[in-house]
């Protein structure tokens, strides 16, 4: 096969909008160098999505596949965002029946590769008979891959209990700063799993049977566990880069970021604090309320993003203290549900970011240098991210009860003003602002996507079956 001969791709992320937009982003890129790409999500999935530039619509298409129903997952269901953490499990089980329309979409369209998520172990299975090679793309990072292990270790039974996630495994051939699960991390993690098949068991066989990998990540932040990676996978593992999300200009609820911006611009340079705690993190009452008194009591101008839960959980409204957003109107923003992130995290009046440590997260706030508060989610890489930036020292993690995730309000100011104001953060702010020169740039993301794309192509042309 021809360099120059244009491949056809099929992209098939997970059922996340976390997941969704970085692969949205992998094919954009590939549709520019010529590939037909044929994007496979469900229809709710694939109408969350920004809508395509003309340019590119002659490459890239969408297919829809309807999600079957699957008993426990409540009607209408197709994202992880609709349900609570327990009802994940049913979402994967849904997810699996896809393997027939897919299936029957390989047989009729002559694609070339997939380019997956972590979920379809049955994908090598179907693949390989007709003759489609794999890639399995992970938007996490490699040092999350590198705890986890070779495939074996992912499939077998050494580690079993909660318990053993919270050590470091001995494979690590490089200094992690005691990279690992905190024990109220992963008791939360395990409701998100399938009983029979975990995620774990998931990502060893899928491993195994794509002819490479590709992370959400680059040599420049993390060379040691990528190379640890290559070593333990015997196969390539080939970063697609950073996939650095563009600033443009919110189209939707333009009147609400001219609010916001317009409070911004009356607060000092690196003064305010950004606290968002993702689409789907749910704290309970206590945890809301220590957090909330947490803020109070740092005394620092705020921006906290507040989202409802999921249908069947009560409103978040009224997990916020009695009595607070009276007491602070005078320094924060509680905003409900919806705010431009990106351009908040991008306005100079910013200093430091209250995260749940998700990826996508942490990649917006370094690409502008703000400094990490580390509170993290229960789950997939949360505490793994916490882990791995507080050792970067750009950020300082909240300290946990280990068993129960508890927390204090006195715990979280301190952490706060540590970060933000007092003399002995100056490392932490200085560490990531230094960070706008991997995070922040494009140059680098494009040459680790141009890489990407060349290894696809070059792959396709010395295949001895193509």
């Amino acid at each position: 096969m021809d360099r120059t001969e244009k491949l056809h791709i099929a992209m098939f992320p997970w059922l996340a909008y976390g997941h969704t937009m970085p692969f949205l982003q992998v094919s954009k890129f590939l549709a520019q160098k010529g590939h037909r790409i044929s994007y496979i999500s469900t229809p709710k999935n694939i109408n969350r999505l920004p809508k395509l530039p003309p340019h590119l619509s002659s490459n890239l298409s969408f297919v829809e596949f309807s999600l079957p129903h699957v008993h426990g997952l409540p009607p209408g269901v197709e994202s992880t965002s609709e349900v609570p953490i327990d009802k994940v499990p049913y979402l994967k089980r849904a997810y699996d029946k896809l393997r027939d329309p897919l299936t029957d979409f390989l047989k009729n369209s002559n694609v070339n590769w997939i380019i997956h998520d972590f979920a379809p172990y049955w994908l090598p299975g179907i693949a390989a008979p007709l003759g489609v090679n794999l890639v399995f793309f992970s938007i996490f990072n490699a040092s999350m891959f590198a705890f986890l292990g070779p495939p074996s270790a992912l499939q077998g039974d050494r580690r079993k209990r909660p318990e053993d996630f919270t050590v470091v495994p001995e494979w690590i051939d490089y200094p992690c700063n005691n990279i690992a699960f905190k024990l109220h991390e992963m008791v939360n993690h395990q409701q998100c799993m399938d009983d029979d098949m975990s995620d774990f068991q998931r990502m060893g066989r899928l491993i195994q049977g794509c002819q490479f990998v590709t992370m959400r990540t680059c040599f420049e932040f993390e060379r040691d566990a990528i190379k640890l990676l290559i070593k333990l996978y015997q196969k390539p593992v080939v970063p697609v880069g950073l996939l650095p999300p563009l600033l443009s200009l919110p189209s939707n609820e333009d009147n609400k970021w001219e609010a916001i911006k317009s409070w911004l611009d009356s607060q000092g340079e690196k003064s305010v604090l950004y606290i968002a705690l993702g689409s789907e993190v749910n704290l309970s009452e206590e945890s809301m309320h220590q957090l909330a008194f947490g803020i109070e009591k740092s005394n620092l101008p705020f921006i906290w993003v507040v989202r409802n839960r999921p249908v069947g959980e009560g409103q978040m409204n009224d997990i916020i203290p009695p009595g607070f957003e009276k007491r602070v109107s005078n320094r924060g923003l509680v905003l409900r549900d919806w705010a431009p992130q990106l351009q908040i995290l991008a306005h100079s009046s910013v200093g430091g970011f209250l995260t749940h440590c998700g990826w996508s997260s942490i990649i917006e706030a370094l690409k502008y240098g703000r400094a990490l508060i580390l509170f993290s989610g229960a789950s997939s890489d949360q505490g793994l991210n916490a882990r791995l930036l507080h050792g970067k020292k750009v950020g300082l993690e909240i300290e946990r009860n280990e068993v129960d995730g508890s927390f204090t309000s006195d715990l979280v100011a301190a952490t706060i003003r540590r970060v933000m104001v007092e003399p002995e953060g100056e490392v932490f702010r200085a560490n990531a602002w230094a960070m706008r020169e991997i995070f922040g740039n494009e140059d680098l993301s494009n040459n680790c996507l141009n890489e990407f794309t060349r290894f696809i192509e070059e792959f396709s042309t010395s295949a001895c079956h193509y």
